[in-house]
């Protein structure tokens, strides 16, 4: 993984220049902190997290404004937006995937059909469509809220 970040940091830091954006220290941080968090977050919970680990890291400002310059530049991805809240991923190394998400307590399951895949390629084909990007988000009631749910009622 070391290498694939060590590239990326390579890729982003040309991206940087053509966009005209300042190369600093903070930016790789926190492409190594994305990285290390390993999961879905919110920027807000991505903020606090990397000020528990490393006050020093950036400002809450710098995180913003990189993880906005990271998703231009493609390797985090908004995944989710669910009740004023915006989930995002950071997709180095992963392959596509979908994304159930649980409407009680907002678990987010990945998976991957090659089926659906299939129909989309499919159907983009008929219609003589080009796709750039898609995402598949199904919301719903996980097994462990189901049960719980269940349980409730039976009480």
């Amino acid at each position: 993984m070391q290498t694939l970040l060590n590239d990326l940091k390579r890729e982003f830091e040309r991206f940087l220049k053509s966009k005209g954006n300042k190369i600093t220290k903070s930016r790789f941080d926190i492409i190594d902190m994305i990285a290390s968090y390993g999961t879905h977050f919110e920027i807000e919970d991505l903020v606090r997290w990397i000020s528990s680990q490393n006050k020093n890291i950036a400002s809450r400002s710098t995180i913003y404004r990189t993880v906005k310059l990271l998703q231009d530049f493609g390797v985090v991805r908004e995944v989710i937006k669910l009740n004023n809240r915006t989930i995002y991923e950071f997709v180095v190394g992963k392959q596509h995937h979908e994304h159930l998400i649980c409407i009680n307590c907002g678990k987010i399951i990945e998976f991957y059909k090659q089926e659906i895949e299939t129909l989309q390629d499919q159907v983009c084909e008929e219609h003589g469509f080009t796709p750039v990007n898609h995402r598949l988000e199904i919301f719903g009631i996980c097994s462990e809220c189901k049960g719980k749910t269940y349980e409730n009622r039976m009480e």
